[in-house]
């Protein structure tokens, strides 16, 4: 099993999960149809279904142009909100793509949408804290080698936020050294990383309490809560530059 991002729009993954023993291929995401099929074809793989990790546009927005570009693949997606969909899963629920990649959470990967990014979480436009906490407990609970597949480039705003709210944690040393090397960060980190390094997945950390100015008695909904909140108001920034060789 082969997972190759496709970066979209300014800063949106879609990937292509690839069976290597059939050589067919899910697209996830697929907001840029033509863009995915150009990646699907330099690599001979054909694409037999879409997944939707969510029905937001900038995830879902490119169905039904991949609907009427592969009228016979099925297109997965968890609610009926989601685009031209024709198969709904629940959590749990598992299907086959090609000879041997089974779906369920992917063959040591997971792909996480708008609800786990690279050092942070999802904006709550349609939850609550309480309910971003359980999702990020239920990914916490996968095994620790599980690779972050997730939906935007937002990896180094992340950074600046986590070293702003728990600066003496040395793994967020490895995630600076991560972001300084690297501009497509998707794919290179794990589960486990993440429990080391991001913040709304510590939230009883002494830092956190700090930051949020938490007591033993503040439920862990409501740390989550305020820690969305600076981050939404967080204004810090860190500039990567990456060599560009002369010509």
């Amino acid at each position: 099993m082969r997972v190759i991002p496709v970066p979209v729009r300014e800063d949106n993954y879609a990937y292509l999960l690839v069976d290597e023993p059939s050589n067919k291929a899910a697209a996830v995401d697929p907001y840029d149809v033509p863009k995915v099929t150009e990646v699907a074809e330099k690599l001979g793989v054909q694409i037999v279904a879409a997944i939707t990790t969510h029905h937001h546009f900038d995830h879902s927005g490119g169905n039904k142009d991949f609907a009427a570009k592969y009228p016979d693949a099925t297109i997965y997606g968890g609610s009926d909100k989601v685009p031209a969909l024709t198969r709904l899963v629940k959590d749990k629920d598992e299907f086959t793509l090609g000879d041997k990649t089974h779906i369920r959470h992917v063959a040591g990967g997971v792909f996480t949408g708008d609800t786990l990014f690279i050092a942070g979480s999802g904006r709550f436009f349609e939850g609550t804290g309480d309910e971003m906490k359980h999702a990020l407990q239920y990914l916490a609970s996968l095994p620790d080698s599980t690779i972050v597949y997730n939906g935007h480039e937002y990896t180094a705003g992340n950074l600046s936020f986590a070293k702003a709210i728990d600066p003496s944690n040395a793994a967020i040393t490895r995630l600076e050294n991560l972001v300084n090397a690297n501009k497509v960060t998707t794919g290179l980190t794990t589960i486990g990383d993440e429990k080391e390094w991001n913040v709304f997945m510590r939230l009883t950390s002494d830092a956190v309490k700090l930051a949020t100015e938490a007591t033993a008695d503040t439920p862990e909904s409501e740390i989550m809560d305020s820690l969305r909140n600076k981050k939404n108001n967080h204004r810090g920034y860190i500039y990567i530059f990456h060599a560009v060789p002369s010509s």
